[in-house]
């Protein structure tokens, strides 16, 4: 059976936009995924690591250890052996404690997260997890709740699709960007709304079997 970790925040979580409920596990990009996935013919089991808030390198002046760096590369002990780590995050970096944070930081960002991956101290003979950076939707105009939390957020996160995909490409990572197949939630312009899960999780399922023969 191969494991695949998947890192993110609370777009992958699965709160349900303007509410604090959550998406059960088979509505899940993730859930979505996993049963596609092993439909397929593949044994393969997801691992959720996914924290409402969390940024990729920053800190939430209200929260603790919303930082993505902080402890990744136990997560990676702890779950290895892995056959794919897959890092969805950045949404959250553009955030109002982080004003002048745009495309270019948030990659950098991901860059930081990937060299944890690597480093992390896994058993001798484990293998080194491939790594999937997934670029987020980009963030619309953010409604109700979201509004004064993503104060220009929308133009400060253009071009990161572009960003992260030279990311990935200096790093030898794979990538897969999020808004070739859907949008952020119509609700409140940052989120997944169900049916978008739903598309994720099955355009993830061809990238993933190109990834894991």
């Amino acid at each position: 059976m191969h494991q695949i970790l998947v890192y993110s925040d609370s777009l992958t979580w699965g709160i349900v936009p303007n509410t604090r409920n959550r998406l059960p596990f088979d509505e899940r990009w993730p859930g979505v995924l996993e049963n596609s996935l092993n439909a397929s013919g593949q044994r393969i089991r997801i691992v959720e690591d996914c924290l409402n808030g969390r940024r990729t390198v920053w800190d939430d002046p209200f929260k603790p250890g919303r930082n993505g760096r902080q402890g990744l590369a136990q997560r990676i002990e702890i779950h290895s052996p892995l056959a794919l780590v897959i890092l969805m995050l950045g949404t959250n970096d553009f955030q109002f404690p982080h004003p002048y944070n745009n495309a270019w930081s948030a990659a950098q960002g991901i860059a930081v997260l990937v060299n944890e991956i690597r480093k992390a101290p896994i058993e001798p003979g484990m293998p080194v997890p491939p790594i999937l950076i997934v670029c987020p939707p980009q963030i619309r105009n953010p409604q109700g709740a979201l509004a004064a939390k993503f104060p220009g957020a929308a133009e400060r996160s253009s071009g990161l699709p572009e960003a992260y995909q030279q990311i990935a490409s200096d790093l030898g990572c794979h990538y897969f960007d999020t808004n070739t197949v859907t949008p952020a939630s119509v609700v409140d312009g940052v989120h997944l709304d169900a049916d978008q899960h739903l598309k994720l999780g099955n355009a993830l399922a061809e990238t993933v079997q190109g990834i894991i023969k």
